[in-house]
């Protein structure tokens, strides 16, 4: 299993060799929540649910944009 550094507290994660790019996981020693930003190497940075796309949003498509024309 490949492992990379927390951003946090500088302890190894171990990261499912299946992972994609935008996948989350939490460090073990600290329980940050982590996000997958590179994959060769692999790279992790802390996941701020600010921040989260609009796409990945489950309510994205279910909106009425016609109600909101003016």
């Amino acid at each position: 299993m490949p492992t990379t550094i927390c951003p946090e507290c500088d302890e190894e994660v171990y990261v499912d060799a299946e992972m994609e790019q935008g996948d989350r996981v939490n460090c073990d020693e600290c329980h940050t929540s982590l996000v997958v930003v590179g994959l060769d190497p692999i790279e992790l940075d802390q996941y701020d649910e600010a921040e989260k796309d609009i796409a990945d949003d489950e309510d994205f498509g279910s909106h009425d944009y016609e109600q909101d024309r003016f």
